[in-house]
């Protein structure tokens, strides 16, 4: 039923991005918990959360009888998502630069001996030559009893923000992730939720 009714607006409290291997599907239901064998927690995000955009191309028809266009015709869709990730390690370096792995890096014995046995060396080699880095995307949030789960089954990181290294600010890892087509049949997207029954009725 339409109307007012406060207990449908949503605030995204708190929530978390995820990133699987390309096609990886989400949980199957809200009760089931993110497959950590497959999925990703990319840690703690900017207070500015999470930004979708849904952004659609259509082309009008114009006809020589109407001042008004006659149709439109779908041209393109772009679905985006994009945040900022606060923790700097492994898997968000590499999701950020576009792919590849961080490696322990090799160090001689001698040196090795003497590091600290809490602190490790890794390398990461930023390749000269771009190449795919496809992925699965899952966001999800919270508020109250309601919980919403969003799943990209393919996209890639299209944008990426200036990292500022300052004295004054955590590093940031800005990115905006675009959301690729799985196949003809398949959804771009996927949300599942979670909240009161009536909101559907």
């Amino acid at each position: 039923m339409a109307g007012n009714n406060g207990k449908e607006i949503r605030v995204a409290g708190t929530g978390r991005v995820l990133i699987a291997p390309v096609g990886t599907d989400g949980p199957a239901t809200i009760a089931t918990d993110w497959d950590k064998g497959k999925w990703t927690d990319l840690g703690y995000t900017t207070t500015d959360g999470i930004k979708f955009n849904k952004k659609d191309k259509i082309d009008p028809v114009d006809t020589w009888q109407s001042v008004s266009p006659a149709r439109f015709i779908y041209s393109d869709r772009d679905l985006t998502v994009k945040f900022q990730l606060l923790q700097l390690n492994k898997a968000n370096l590499a999701f950020f630069m576009g792919g590849g792995e961080v490696k322990a890096a090799t160090v001689p014995a001698t040196l090795d001996a003497q590091a600290e046995p809490e602190l490790k060396e890794f390398t990461y080699d930023l390749a000269n030559t771009p190449a795919p880095d496809e992925r699965a995307l899952g966001i999800e949030f919270t508020d109250g009893a309601a919980k919403y789960r969003f799943v990209v089954p393919r996209g890639q990181v299209t944008e990426t923000e200036e990292i500022g290294l300052t004295r004054t600010g955590a590093v940031k890892l800005g990115v905006t992730f675009t959301a690729l087509a799985k196949d003809d049949n398949a959804p771009l997207a996927s949300f599942r939720i979670k909240e009161l029954a009536t909101s559907y009725v």
